[in-house]
């Protein structure tokens, strides 16, 4: 399955797996990085996806099952030194294991085709570790999809892969959609749409006293340091924050994202809600 040969620094797929680390060249080939022994084992295992695999001879061993998914999905496997592992890795302590995968990102029109009930909408979110945690966040809350506008961060950089931990390989990721057709997307597709916003008329404690969290619901998110603009604002149905009850001056864009998405998913969920299951 893994050939002795060590793959050389100097080779032509080293070079090109380097340069994925720019966002003009993932756009340009279409590929990105998955580094780590989890993010590679969840492109294996995602079909179609997982193109080469660099693995260092300790890692190889290590993960022996993970590198034989990899063959099996017919991923090229090469072995390589630790050097040439560090210069293509992004990280400062490379776990022996980097993938080249295909872009997987879906459709906006494929997203609301599926009659979406959960949804994260990012709009002007900067900060890649923000926008791969709040995608994490929508996976464990079981989100039908994320929508990243045109104004985010690349879905492909690095920091986001990692920091979605695998979540990036498990449900359908829009990107590149204008925040204004993204809402009127969803509210044709029948989502109601909240944005978080720590300036909202709403806390999260009365939208679900009121029983109104039940339906399907996008939830806009902004940007870390500004939040969301009037104009975005303006588009969702109410504007909700985050209730405080402690001393703490304020919540991380990923906390307010998890306490929001797993506060919809509750309610969904509980009797009457979109995804309760009623007695046949």
């Amino acid at each position: 399955m893994v050939g002795p040969e060590l793959i050389s620094p100097k080779s032509s797929r080293v070079s090109a797996a380097r340069r994925l680390a720019k966002r003009n060249f993932r756009g340009k080939e279409r590929l990105f990085l998955a580094e780590g022994p989890q993010a590679v084992r969840e492109a294996a295992g995602h079909a179609d996806t997982l193109v080469e695999l660099f693995a260092t001879l300790d890692a190889a061993e290590r993960y022996a099952d993970i590198v034989a998914e990899a063959s099996d999905a017919g991923a090229r496997v090469h072995l390589a030194d630790e050097d040439v592992i560090a210069d293509i890795s992004t990280t400062v302590t490379p776990q022996g294991l980097v993938g080249v995968c295909r872009f997987l990102d879906t459709p906006f029109e494929d997203v609301l085709a599926a009659r979406p009930k959960l949804v994260a909408v990012l709009a002007n979110v900067r900060d890649p570790g923000n926008a791969g945690t709040v995608l994490r966040c929508a996976d464990a809350a079981g989100a039908d999809a994320v929508v990243l506008t045109n104004a985010s961060v690349d879905l492909y950089n690095p920091k986001s892969v990692r920091a979605s931990v695998g979540s990036l390989f498990h449900l359908p990721v829009a990107v590149g959609v204008p925040v204004e057709r993204a809402v009127q997307g969803l509210k044709d597709a029948g989502v109601r749409i909240l944005a978080a916003d720590g300036a909202g008329e709403d806390d999260l404690d009365t939208e679900l006293d009121r029983g109104t969290m039940g339906t399907p619901t996008a939830w806009i998110f902004g940007n870390e340091a500004w939040g969301l603009p009037e104009e975005t604002r303006e588009l969702a149905d109410a504007v909700v924050r985050v209730p405080i009850h402690g001393k703490a001056e304020s919540l991380n864009l990923a906390t307010a994202a998890a306490v929001c998405l797993y506060a919809s998913a509750r309610a969904q969920r509980a009797p009457g809600g979109c995804r309760s299951v009623t007695p046949s």
